[in-house]
């Protein structure tokens, strides 16, 4: 590592340790007369180590850094010198708004509304590697954002529920959700099926989906059914590391509002039906496993999307907290 006087690692409230790897692996900076130039050069510098720290540990955390705005997030990010991946090119169908063409907000479902844990964007063809997340405004209380190292999970998932996990490896998932004809601010995944595919038209959004593999089916008011392909749920990041690489906790536990059921929300790729139970143990862990980040204002996390998955506490108060996504991969059940 290329140093920089005042920046050291250092511990965080709730840190965990698994075996030789601390999640999340955290930076302190006690300096603060710092300035963002040097801390963007500093990112710069070490940018290698950075990418590395967030696949080997899960997550790397920065703390006190002179990061106060939107616009020195996206300054940090951009030291990273990595592939932005535009939100408005994914297929995810929660509501966001851009501040920049690399940030915009995490989440705009109401505060009391829990977001559960998942992968980014794994229910789709298009996923980021990376994901940045980033505190303007911490709530007045609650709002954690909960992260969870899932090769842990899903080492003991397969110990616990092993044909489940099997399955889930050898099979894949499928996953169901009706989109809005117009977005839905109450919902947390109500973005509109033409923001979502970015498109204009019905025929544009059809012929997206099947180039897609998707099926769909279009409903009342002007709402779209659509069924992903056949899709991976376990994931090998390194020879011998798996990861639960997937949206099931999030599509069973919280893909609810008035368009979409979560009993209806996902199954194996073969089309059957979900072991209940496995599904409740794979939730438990999860918990057990959580690593709750207490958002600082001025926090930066850097977050390797295929080894943690992420969630959102409920919160009371003023939360503003923003997200950038990088290096976007595809991905299809072999």
């Amino acid at each position: 590592m290329k140093p920089l006087p005042g920046i050291v690692p250092t511990s965080i409230e709730h840190q965990r340790s698994d075996g030789d790897s601390l999640f999340p692996y955290a930076y302190g900076c006690e300096n603060p007369d710092l300035s963002l130039e040097e801390v963007v050069q500093w990112v710069s510098d070490n940018r290698d180590l950075f990418l590395a720290q967030s696949s080997r540990h899960g997550a790397v955390a920065f703390r006190g850094f002179p990061t106060p705005t939107g616009e020195d997030f996206d300054q940090f990010i951009a030291a990273l010198n990595i592939a932005n991946f535009p939100y408005a090119k994914s297929l995810s169908n929660a509501v966001r708004v851009n501040r920049t063409p690399r940030v915009f907000s995490a989440n705009e479902a109401p505060p009391e509304v829990k977001i559960y844990f998942h992968h980014e964007m794994a229910q789709t063809p298009l996923y980021p590697k990376y994901i940045l997340f980033f505190c303007e405004i911490a709530p007045l209380s609650g709002g954690a954002t909960p992260l969870c190292r899932s090769d842990i999970l899903f080492t003991q998932l397969s110990e616990r529920c092993p044909e489940f996990a099997a399955k889930c490896e050898q099979t894949g998932l499928r996953y169901t959700n009706v989109m809005p004809g117009v977005d839905d601010p109450k919902s947390g995944m109500g973005r509109s099926w033409q923001s979502t595919l970015g498109v204009e038209s019905k025929t544009a959004a059809e012929k997206r989906l099947s180039d897609l593999g998707y099926t769909f089916q279009w409903l009342a008011d002007d709402c779209l059914k659509a069924t992903t392909p056949q899709l991976p749920a376990v994931m090998e990041v390194s020879p011998g590391q798996k990861t639960f690489f997937n949206q099931l906790i999030a599509a069973y536990c919280g893909w609810k509002d008035p368009r979409n059921d979560p009993s209806d929300a996902i199954r194996h790729g073969d089309g059957s039906k979900l072991d209940a139970e496995a599904v409740n143990v794979a939730v438990e862990l999860a918990e057990e496993l959580a690593y709750d980040h207490q958002w600082q204002a001025g926090d930066i996390v850097l977050l390797d999307n295929t080894v943690a998955m992420h969630a959102r506490r409920p919160f009371q108060g003023t939360r503003k907290v923003l997200a950038s996504l990088a290096e976007m991969q595809t991905h299809r059940f072999a």
